[in-house]
């Protein structure tokens, strides 16, 4: 098993423990408010690109050229973003099975005092609704991503001659 693969094990088990104590927590298919307000786009590993870059293949070919051209024209901008992975009609990820861990995490995986968080949970923890919540765990998290070697934007992954996707870049 890779170290990726354990890094999301692990992550799966706490989401699995959120989800049994808190049956209504708000992250699931439809609350896009964090895809819909990203700071930037995500950062990711090779390894965690690989895999979305194994989803982006499985659109179909126009529609990726479009997300494509779309990720380019975020890659520069400052402030506040839409995932260009994020469906806008149904509130879902087109790449849900394949998308980075800041993705899987968010929500789950928290840093309040840099506004990682989502601010409909903590409105849930200040109403004292959500009382197990652990502020800090991203900062374990991306410890063990260190690990698994640096972390790119998707702009530059895409970008990227070697492992890339746009028809543009060149080796």
């Amino acid at each position: 098993m890779s170290s990726l693969e354990q890094i999301e094990n692990r992550i799966d088990a706490l989401i699995q423990n959120i989800r049994t104590s808190y049956p209504d927590w708000l992250c699931r298919r439809g609350c896009d408010e964090c895809c819909r307000r990203l700071a930037s786009l995500p950062l990711m590993t090779r390894a965690e690109w690989i895999r979305l870059k194994e989803g982006l293949l499985l659109i179909p070919s126009s529609d990726r050229e479009d997300l494509i051209s779309h990720i380019h024209a975020l890659s520069g901008v400052t402030g506040f973003v839409v995932c260009p992975m994020l469906d806008p009609s149904d509130g879902a990820c087109r790449v849900y099975a394949h998308r980075p861990l800041a993705c899987r995490t968010y929500g789950y995986y928290t840093q309040k005092g840099v506004g990682l968080h989502c601010k409909q949970i903590e409105h849930q923890i200040d109403q004292g609704l959500l009382g197990q919540v652990v502020w800090g765990n991203q900062d374990a998290l991306e410890k063990d991503l260190r690990a698994e070697g640096s972390q790119r934007s998707l702009a530059e992954w895409i970008a990227c001659p070697r492992d890339g996707m746009d028809p543009r870049a060149t080796s």
